[in-house]
């Protein structure tokens, strides 16, 4: 049973995440692979209204996408957006990277390999994630303006689509930590976390919903 202050501090872990940044022209869409082909659609629906004229999926696969994924995050990404209507000469595909920090590095790579001059990104990942991708995106891809999106949903929406409460409240919780924890080892910038925010942090970590930090021992 999860308790109602748990709830309430899930759901103020799960607005912080959000950037609340509305989706503008850019030069590029990158869609961070993960095992939410959402990713993928909302990509193919900001491509269709216009925002940008090329996309880059990026991922290899994981522990939890290798069975869902085996082609990789970021194949599966294209032949989805393709489904949707996306021309297949407008995807690039990085299939190397398995953590957001490559995934930055290696689209800004694979983009200037193609002489494509980027200036801005809109960053396309799942909802709890958009404001550690953006950050990083900060660190590893500097001078470009980076606009964060991701699928519109409320966070219990969120939670009926993955059907495990525990396990998103688990993943908010994670999120969290890295943003606590990233900016001193040079992976991402520096964040601004309001007291609320590291408190209801706090509070869910003791309550146990632990099972996606990372441990002292590996940080």
């Amino acid at each position: 049973m999860i308790s109602t202050r748990a709830w309430a501090d899930a759901q103020r872990l799960w607005d912080f995440q959000l950037m609340h940044q509305e989706p503008r022209t850019c030069d590029v869409a990158v869609g961070l692979g993960s095992h939410d082909l959402g990713v993928a659609d909302t990509t193919a629906a900001l491509f269709h209204d216009g925002l940008v004229p090329l996309i880059v999926f990026t991922g290899a696969t994981s522990p939890t996408t290798r069975s869902k994924m085996p082609r990789g995050e970021a194949e599966h990404y294209r032949e989805r957006a393709i489904e949707l209507g996306v021309p297949a000469s407008s995807i690039l595909v990085e299939s190397r990277a398995r953590n957001t920090g490559q995934n930055i590095t290696f689209t800004r790579d694979l983009l200037d390999s193609h002489g494509v001059e980027v200036k801005s990104v809109l960053l396309v990942s799942k909802p709890y994630e958009e404001r550690r991708a953006n950050a990083t995106a900060r660190k590893l891809w500097p001078g470009v303006d980076v606009v964060s999106a991701s699928t519109p949903m409320t966070f219990t929406e969120y939670v009926d689509s993955i059907q495990d409460a525990h396990l998103v409240i688990d993943m908010l919780v994670g999120a969290q930590q890295r943003l606590l924890i990233y900016p001193r080892e040079g992976f991402m910038v520096e964040v601004n976390v309001p007291e609320d925010v590291t408190a209801a942090y706090e509070r869910l970590s003791a309550e146990g919903f632990t099972s996606r930090l990372i441990r002292a021992s590996t940080d």
